[in-house]
């Protein structure tokens, strides 16, 4: 079995391919930017490398003794320039696979319409050419829409069906091409380095459908018993379509316009000859929607979500499964632990510090509701597991001195998540992420979070403000006690 190196393995392909490969015997070692959001995916058997590949960092060490790289990287989210950065980044990976006698590169790319592309397809087909430059033969899978749970295309077109009764669209939604499940893909990409007869070529994969995303948009309604009227107009332009997709959709406007501008054109695969050297009963469009949705249901917050996009407990499919979100942060001048044991008190008879008017009318109308309000306080003043009920939240994960993660039980339109990040700038200061996450179900979710959103940052970034002055004060009444 290969030593295979998987970049960009913190992405959505990427966290299903490596336990995949694992599991098909090969040796992985995983690798990202983040070194901590590997970790947090618990994976057995699997070495963590933390790997920059735009700018080099740990790249030769990443690529040591490997005889397969899986490169799965994008930067369509990092701005305007992702089309130079994604040059950049294929480059350094080939010349370090070319240094260290890399035997084979697996890529990932997106399938190609048959006139002239958008900046984004056109950026995903010149990554692969500019990894063939090099000396180090490259396979590369083209594929379209994969139908899994978090796929951002899957997501777009659910998210549409569950937010809106009435849909205007475009014409791009006219446009056909041939979703993939998610199982299919992982199945070619595990089993196309399984022959040396792959070596250099270029494969397109997708399903046994070609269907427009119109109907994939009516198949997914009909699954789940909604109904949906679609009327077409020709003035909505792939970038008026973005912003309305930010809009009304939880997918990040980021991802969404890249991807949209896509979308105008036909993207069909000739699956010939994949399917004559790796023969497989692929699932059809009905069936992919079914295994996703189920995926969904069964996830559970053993691995942390990335990117705000993998579910949490209960999440259902009506629920959008990317969040919308409000930052905040602070630097406390304090040890982290010293910031910790002000985070986990907050809540119950301490309050939640900022705007607590505001805290105490939403608990007011979550007990005329039906929900709990914020009656129920906490079990202990100075301690959190999981489980414990913090007024109308619940505490679903407790990483001591580094993450609280509450997520609401009051009556709401959605699933909100509250999170505290914890990271230690030195041993005398920290910093404090507070994150709130919102996935809206339906358009009520959508319209609770846009009345809601003037006040967000006020209350979120009160709260850390607040939060880092409470430690601090602490921390000196506690040294000047001790000098005296």
């Amino acid at each position: 079995m290969a030593k295979i190196l998987v970049l960009g393995s913190s992405g959505y392909i990427g966290t299903h391919l490596v336990p995949g490969l694992v599991q098909a015997g090969h040796s992985v070692r995983a690798a990202s930017r983040n070194r901590e959001v590997l970790i947090g995916r618990n994976w057995e058997n699997v070495e963590i490398s933390e790997t920059d590949i735009l700018s080099g960092n740990g790249l030769d060490e990443a690529v040591q003794d490997i005889d397969i790289i899986y490169y799965l990287v994008h930067s369509m989210a990092s701005g305007k320039d992702y089309a130079e950065k994604d040059r950049q980044a294929a480059t350094n990976v080939r010349e370090a696979a070319s240094r260290n006698k890399v035997q084979r590169i697996v890529y990932l790319g997106g399938l190609q319409p048959a006139g002239t592309a958008s900046e984004h397809l056109s950026s995903r087909a010149e990554t692969g050419d500019t990894l063939r430059e090099g000396n180090i033969p490259v396979t590369e899978l083209r594929a379209g829409i994969i139908v899994g749970p978090g796929s951002a295309g899957f997501e777009v077109i659910r998210d549409l069906v569950n937010h809106l009764r009435i849909m205007i669209t475009p014409r791009w939604v006219q446009s056909s091409t041939q979703p993939i499940a998610l199982d299919d893909l992982l199945h070619y990409l595990i089993h196309v380095i399984d022959t040396q007869e792959t070596l250099g070529e270029i494969y397109d994969v997708g399903g046994p459908e070609i269907l427009t995303y119109e109907e994939m948009m009516r198949i997914y309604a009909k699954e789940i018993g909604r109904p949906l009227n679609v009327i077409r107009v020709p003035v909505l332009t792939t970038k008026l379509s973005s912003y309305w997709l930010g809009f009304v959709t939880a997918v990040p406007s980021s991802i969404a316009r890249p991807l949209i501008d896509g979308l105008k054109w036909d993207l069909l695969a000739d699956t010939t000859s994949i399917q004559e050297l790796l023969p497989r009963k692929l699932h059809n469009y009905r069936e992919s929607l079914r295994a996703a949705m189920e995926a969904e249901r069964n996830a559970s917050l053993s691995v942390h979500w990335a990117s705000a996009a993998l579910p949490y407990p209960g999440f259902g499919s009506e629920e959008s499964f990317f969040s919308k979100q409000q930052h905040a942060q602070g630097v406390a001048k304090v040890s982290v632990n010293n910031l910790w044991d002000e985070v986990i008190r907050i809540g119950g008879l301490n309050g939640w510090y900022a705007y607590s008017w505001l805290w105490r009318v939403r608990g007011i109308l979550d007990r005329i509701l039906g929900g709990p309000g914020m009656r129920r306080r906490r079990r202990h003043a100075e301690e959190l597991r999981v489980g414990d009920v913090l007024d109308f939240w619940r505490v679903v994960r407790v990483e001591p001195e580094s993450r609280l993660t509450l997520l609401a039980e009051m009556k709401l339109p959605g699933r909100a998540i509250l999170e505290f990040q914890l990271e230690p700038i030195d041993s005398q200061s920290t910093r404090l992420r507070t994150v709130a996450r919102f996935h809206p179900r339906g358009i009520l979710g959508l319209i609770y979070w846009y009345i809601l959103l003037p006040l967000h940052p006020r209350i979120f970034n009160g709260i850390t403000k607040i939060l880092v002055k409470k430690a601090e004060a602490k921390n000196y009444q506690s040294s000047t006690k001790i000098s005296q």
